[in-house]
């Protein structure tokens, strides 16, 4: 594709440096160490480097053309324009063909329950006999094929490559979660949402955003740069308001409270599932009984609903939809153990995330917590003393370990947790092995308690000084299960 067919509509464009003809561009590219043919080079400035450092070895390495935000002494085709992470999704979204507007798309943006929102409202597209895509937390899913993805809201480039391939594979919606850092950085501009919701807000990313206000900022933009049709909004959440004195678009809200559009009552928690009366004003309330517990589970259907709805989708195929999804991975998932006690694997990994699933464990549990849990590193300090006071406050016994320490030390994120828990006197051990932090957890429960494994929840792997080490927790727990099985075997033999 040549580079003038798709660069001439692009708003940030400011200027043009060619050579006597427009290049053949093959493959778009931000990693300058990346070999390629007839690739277009995006000179991204970032805090720490600049990619316009990096434009000789980009064309070293099989660039043709560049695009940049200052005129560079190369000798290729320039595109330069006001804002290379603007320029670049409105490339990539030419350069696949706009993919984006063969697809009816729903967003869902908030600190949690992004990603259960989008398998419920998966699950009620699906009922209503529409194919319908997931772009998330968990990775990429069309219909029922997975695709693979590195991040939550993935890059302008990888993103409309996989709706691109979503489109081509016949799906119909893609519903995908919008973290603040994608509307930070640029990555959707241009695109439009059908319907996107707002689900809450709470502590998370401070070490990119810096203050909950700048957190908060990003989100918003979703809703206050046009991009979005109709939106539903959390009415219980107490930034709520704040959103809807933005909106130019229509809007539903949900929540428990009687001022909302869409709302729950009658609500019964079981240990395995929730079921509740789903109520949209002046219309008969049905009775929902959802294969998820707790009540976040209850504001994750009723997004996931508001969403349907503003799409058009009937009562009976909400209600089917939402009774049919089974599980979500790494989502308060009840782990096969075959023992007296429980174990429950959860992403929990922010302060809010935590209580969340201790509060709604303790409804059923008939023995201890026992927590299992750590803190990432190279991300939000401020959360690890908070956590540590939450499991210290909530849980009966808690076992502090690594998370994805990356490039910090380990024990001095340690230290940072137990600076909270220390002070509220619950009973807690430190074990940095994560492996053998799980395996004490199993050694010492008994018929009754349930084990928590926060913090990891779908990941498969544990990220240490920049090497992502295999880790899955499932896999983890049966090993663990085989061993304690055959040393119990070995010491009754002796």
């Amino acid at each position: 594709m040549q580079l003038s067919s798709f660069i001439k509509d692009i708003n940030e464009v400011v200027d043009i440096i060619e050579g006597p003809e427009s290049p053949e561009i093959e493959n778009l590219v931000i990693d300058s160490r990346q070999k390629c043919r007839n690739g277009l080079f995006f000179c991204i400035p970032g805090g720490r480097v600049d990619a316009h450092d990096f434009a000789p070895q980009a064309i070293e390495n099989g660039c043709v053309a560049i695009v940049c935000e200052r005129r560079l002494d190369v000798e290729v085709p320039q595109v330069i324009v006001t804002d290379t992470r603007a320029a670049m999704t409105r490339i990539a979204a030419a350069f696949y063909g706009h993919p984006e507007k063969r697809l009816r798309l729903v967003g869902i943006t908030g600190t949690k329950g992004k990603t259960t929102t989008t398998y419920l409202f998966k699950s009620i597209a699906e009922a209503a006999g529409i194919s319908c895509g997931i772009i998330g937390t968990t990775g990429c899913i069309a219909g029922k094929t997975k695709l693979p993805s590195k991040l939550t809201t993935p890059d302008p480039i990888e993103m409309f490559s996989i709706l691109k391939k979503m489109a081509d594979a016949g799906v119909q919606v893609v519903c995908m979660e919008v973290s603040a850092h994608a509307l930070f950085l640029r990555k959707l501009v241009g695109m439009q949402f059908e319907a996107a919701a707002y689900t809450n807000l709470s502590q998370d990313h401070l070490d990119f955003f810096g203050t909950m206000e700048n957190y908060f900022k990003a989100k918003r933009i979703l809703f206050n740069s046009g991009m979005v049709r109709n939106a539903a909004i959390n009415m219980d959440e107490e930034t709520a308001e704040k959103v809807i004195e933005e909106l130019s678009c229509p809007y539903v809200t949900y929540g428990i409270s009687a001022k909302s559009d869409l709302y729950a009552r009658d609500i019964e928690i079981t240990e395995s599932s929730v079921s509740f009366m789903l109520n949209l004003r002046d219309v008969p309330g049905v009775r929902v009984h959802l294969l998820l517990t707790g009540m976040f589970n209850v504001y994750n259907a009723l997004a996931a609903a508001s969403l349907a709805m503003i799409m058009g989708f009937s009562i009976e195929q909400i209600k089917a939809g939402l009774e049919s999804l089974v599980s979500v991975p790494g989502r308060v998932e009840m782990l096969g153990t075959n023992t007296p006690y429980r174990m429950i694997l959860d992403y929990s990994h922010s302060p809010d995330a935590l209580s969340n699933i201790l509060k709604t464990v303790r409804e059923f549990c008939r023995g201890r917590i026992i927590l299992v849990f750590g803190c990432g590193g190279d991300r939000d300090k401020g959360k690890r003393e908070i956590m540590g006071r939450i499991a210290g406050e909530m849980a009966d016994f808690s076992i502090l370990t690594s998370d994805n320490p990356r490039f910090e030390d380990p024990y001095v994120i340690l230290k940072a947790i137990e600076s909270g828990i220390k002070p509220t006197g619950a009973d807690y051990e430190v074990i940095e092995n994560r492996r053998e932090a799980i395996r004490q957890a199993m050694e010492m429960a008994v018929g009754g308690d349930i084990i928590v494994l926060a913090g990891k929840g779908h990941e498969t792997y544990q990220d240490i000084a920049g090497v992502k080490h295999p880790f899955d927790e499932k896999e983890i727990v049966q090993e663990l299960l085989e061993e304690m099985k055959k040393d119990e075997l070995s010491s009754t033999e002796v």
